[in-house]
């Protein structure tokens, strides 16, 4: 007869486990923050431009000053993370993005506000990179990687909708991004939590050595997969952000839409996204990760084209958004798929670092394209993008070292 206390051991192991959620609760929240940071600049650009007397083109130079941040974290979130664990990159990336908001809602000076946005770029960069990493090497499910984004999408929608509602009430763009900064900053709180307790799948390192994590960088850097991943996902995320951020000023001052309706329209469109993802998993393994991506770019042009040539009608911002939602989930979510499992982590860190450098670059050359010509310019001039990404996604779905 088998002695039952044999199994006592492996029950009291099991016990000392930490629980998953814990981590999951922490990723999703990381991505309502960065969503929230990201998507609240869209309405409040109009307040800015006028607080500063700033046109289209030099407004951009809050896009421009991130692009420091992002490449700093491309070359960096894998590395970091080997040698300090994901936690501690965290509260470093939380408590950049916190200063960022700070420092916008309180500076005076135009260049100031600026300059802060190179801790925006960073924080933003090493959230992308560490958090996606995190999850697509501990869960091969293809609905999590979605349900991450999806609450991206939760941070986007209420950022807009936050803002829009105490502009309505009377405060100011600056009192607004104070506000924006408390509720960023109880990332911090949280992560410290979880480095205070040793919540080990955040704390471990991820690679056994700095060295590993240097020659691995390098080799990534050298693979054509992940090159032309990093170009699709900043495009990606460009467009996805130029979207965010000139959706407003398109339709309050270029269409004259009144304000409110203009802010809340923007909330539709990250509406369209958030929705898009919540249901990503279904549609994974219904049609693939492929299938996907080629209907979801498919949405994303007619969106497009009804934005540019139908200005009237409230359809189109929810569409792109809907159409948008599964492209960057399920191209990471290949990764793993396409390339070797020692490459993924610095795979990941290039690829989402260039998505964030995707959000500064492209926003801005359309800012400076509305200024020499007028804004109805900007739904324009997201098509030739949109058949970029088709392009590319294309010769991946072709050359990938490891297709599916």
């Amino acid at each position: 007869m088998s002695d039952p206390g044999a199994f006592q051991p492996m029950k009291d192991y099991q016990r000392t486990l930490p629980p998953l959620w814990i981590g999951s609760a922490i990723a999703f929240y990381a991505f309502i923050a960065i969503g929230i940071a990201e998507a609240g600049l869209g309405v409040l650009l109009p307040s800015i431009l006028s607080t500063y007397n700033l046109t289209p083109a030099t407004i951009t130079l809050l896009f421009v000053s991130q692009i420091s941040g992002y490449i700093l974290a491309a070359f960096t979130s894998s590395i970091v993370s080997s040698r300090l664990g994901l936690a501690r990159m965290l509260l470093i990336a939380a408590g950049a993005l916190t200063m960022a908001l700070t420092i916008y809602a309180t500076s005076p000076f135009w260049f100031l506000m600026v300059a802060a946005g190179s801790g925006m770029g960073l924080g933003i960069g090493l959230i992308d990179a560490g958090i996606n990493t995190y999850i697509v090497q501990n869960s091969g499910s293809a609905s999590l990687i979605g349900l991450l984004h999806a609450f991206y999408g939760i941070g986007a929608l209420s950022g807009p909708a936050i803002a829009t509602t105490l502009l309505a009430v009377g405060m100011n763009w600056r009192q607004v991004y104070g506000v924006l900064a408390g509720i960023v900053s109880l990332l911090i709180v949280s992560v410290l939590g979880i480095i205070i307790f040793n919540y080990t799948p955040m704390t471990q390192r991820v690679l056994p050595s700095n060295t590993t994590a240097l020659e691995n960088l390098g080799r990534a850097l050298q693979t054509p997969t992940v090159l032309l991943t990093g170009l699709l996902l900043l495009i990606y995320v460009g467009t996805e952000a130029c979207i965010g951020n000139w959706a407003y000023t398109v339709q309050s001052v270029a269409r004259h839409t009144p304000t409110l309706i203009a802010g809340y329209s923007v909330s539709t469109y990250w509406l369209g996204l958030t929705l898009g993802r919540f249901i990503l998993g279904y549609f994974l393994q219904w049609l693939g990760a492929v299938r996907t991506i080629s209907m979801s770019l498919s949405l994303v042009i007619i969106g497009l084209l009804a934005w540019w040539q139908l200005p009237d009608q409230w359809i189109s911002l929810p569409l792109i958004g809907f159409g948008l939602a599964a492209i960057f989930p399920a191209t990471i979510w290949l990764i793993p798929q396409r390339l070797p499992d020692p490459y993924v982590p610095a795979a990941v860190s290039i690829t989402t670092s260039a998505a964030s450098l995707g959000a500064a670059i492209i926003p801005t050359g359309a800012g400076w394209v509305a200024s020499w010509t007028n804004l109805e310019i900007i739904p324009m001039l997201m098509l030739p993008l949109a058949l970029l990404m088709v392009g590319l996604h294309c010769w991946l779905v072709q050359h990938s070292v490891r297709g599916k």
